[in-house]
């Protein structure tokens, strides 16, 4: 007797600009299992699952729910056959409780009211039964993003969900969320559930997946067991080439200090402290990592330091002068270079083209820009070429940025930062979101900006590229560093997890501040 729950059978997906974004793919899920689907940005994997939740229409192809022949038009269809999906940005609405989330459009109602004692006691007992132990009546805003991930989860599993589809689950949670999440997960295979899991994390797929379907440019590459294939095996299959999956750096060669930060305290939109007296030096020649839980006020140390925030007490020098009063402009003119953590708000203007984002930052370059005219045919050359170095996948540099996928958007954006020999660069999680091998091309990209005398400060949520690349680590919690650690090859990713957790915490914290050593 068949085992199979779903097959989506020769998919094809054509967008009205004539890119065939999915071509003859076919996936088969067997009930009670979790099913990994692997691929390079812009291999299909978003729109194959958009087709399964009834986001897009295919072409072609079929789509048969235990045995039989269904038609998915839109979102509450696919809810409505069991179809459940867990988006990588999360959907809550952080004004409301967990319940209130939970039951959001379809709530329990007493006459023309929503029963709220219900909507706590129906979100209690789904919470209860899948091992998940969450206080529903806390406002969303209030969670640890961890939490938020498993509300999720919870959301759809209250609708019905039988298939369970969950983009990037993990990839802002922390080696100890990760853990506990994917315990519940194994808990929802035991009960029959069936899980797609939507990721890069190679080591995961590996400790958590039965199968693996890997996509490479709209089509499937084969599906297989994951007991049978090797990482290295998967990332050639999504990307076609052996991918470097880790690095070999040179001995650390530390330069003259870049960067002093000397007591800040920067404030929140509503006044609250998201960054607590803060110092920190950083040289040129250094990978300086800084990991934390999102929302531990990394991004506002970020803001500060890139001018997008004055909100801020304390000093910030770069090559000795204080940036207070300095525009953005002019910060970027003394050698900063910025990839922002969101690539579609601060990364790009996604309206307009691949040439006018690539080079928005050296227009007024002498070398593009002339007295009365910009100097066409070398703004054209310089662009083909940044787009041929960084390969990026387009038709031609007019393609509007929008209209690429994740991966090759972020490209876009290095390739402008990198592009301008930078003396300081801040990447903000600077691979989210994108295939291995794009992730590959960037990491190796910072660790030649580091040997040749660059000063890096790495954001990131994946303890991999932390663990990678850094040369000095330390950790945010709450505003403040937790720890800070010059030998990062001996630091575990689960004694990382706990200062990340706020579990441990260094009062003294050394190799800070060079001028003290």
């Amino acid at each position: 007797m068949s085992n199979k729950v779903l097959e989506m059978k020769n998919i094809m997906k054509i967008y009205p600009n004539g890119v065939v974004a999915v071509e003859d793919v076919t996936l088969e899920l067997e009930k009670g299992e979790i099913h990994a689907l692997l691929g390079e940005n812009g291999a299909g994997k978003s729109t194959l699952m958009k087709v399964l939740f009834g986001i897009e229409s295919p072409e072609q192809g079929q789509i048969i729910l235990n045995g039989t022949e269904i038609t998915l038009k839109s979102p509450q269809e696919a809810i409505s056959k069991g179809i459940g999906m867990v988006h990588q940005h999360f959907m809550l609405v952080p004004s409301l409780t967990v319940a209130e989330n939970i039951v959001l459009g379809v709530e329990p109602k007493n006459g023309i009211f929503i029963d709220m004692n219900k909507a706590v006691e129906l979100s209690d007992n789904i919470a209860k039964k899948y091992n998940f132990d969450i206080d529903v009546t806390l406002k969303v805003e209030e969670l640890p993003v961890g939490i938020k991930q498993k509300v999720e989860i919870l959301k759809a599993l209250y609708r019905g969900a039988d298939i369970l589809i969950l983009d990037e689950p993990t990839a802002v949670l922390t080696p100890q969320e990760t853990d506990e999440l994917f315990v519940q997960l194994k808990k929802l295979k035991e009960d029959g559930h069936t899980i797609i899991f939507i990721s890069h994390k190679l080591d995961e797929i590996k400790s958590i997946c039965d199968r693996a379907t890997i996509m490479r440019n709209g089509k499937s590459k084969g599906t297989h067991n994951v007991s049978d294939i090797s990482t290295s095996e998967m990332s050639r299959l999504m990307v076609g080439r052996d991918v470097v999956l880790s690095f070999d750096k040179k001995p650390v060669s530390l330069k003259e200090t870049v960067m002093k930060v000397r007591n800040l305290t920067v404030l929140g939109s509503t006044g609250i402290k998201r960054v607590d007296d803060l110092s920190f030096d950083l040289k040129a020649g250094e990978i300086f990592g800084i990991a934390g839980v999102e929302g531990n006020g990394q991004s506002h140390l970020i803001e500060a330091i890139t001018g997008l925030t004055k909100k801020y007490l304390g000093e910030i020098k770069v090559f000795d002068k204080d940036i207070r009063n300095s525009s953005i402009y002019g910060i970027r003119k003394l050698g900063l270079a910025h990839i922002p953590e969101d690539r579609m708000t601060l990364g790009c203007a996604a309206n307009m083209n691949i040439m006018d984002n690539i080079l928005s930052n050296q227009y007024d370059s002498p070398e593009f820009s002339g007295k009365l005219m910009l100097k066409t045919k070398k703004i054209e050359s310089r662009v083909n070429g940044l787009i041929k170095e960084y390969l990026v996948k387009c038709k031609s540099y007019k393609q509007n940025v929008g209209m690429l996928s994740g991966g090759n958007i972020q490209k876009v954006v290095v390739a402008r930062e990198f592009s301008t020999n930078p003396k300081i660069i801040i990447a903000n999680q600077p691979t989210r979101g994108i295939d291995v091998g794009a992730a590959s091309f960037i990491r190796q990209r910072i660790i030649e900006f580091r040997d040749a005398g660059c000063a890096v400060i790495l954001i990131s949520a994946d303890l991999n590229e932390v663990f990678e690349l850094s040369d000095r680590l330390a950790v945010m919690y709450k505003g403040s560093f937790a720890g800070v650690f010059s030998d990062v090859k001996n630091l575990t990713e689960e004694e990382l997890g706990k200062y990340m957790l706020g579990i441990k915490k260094d009062d003294r914290l050394e190799g800070i501040m060079y001028e003290q050593q």
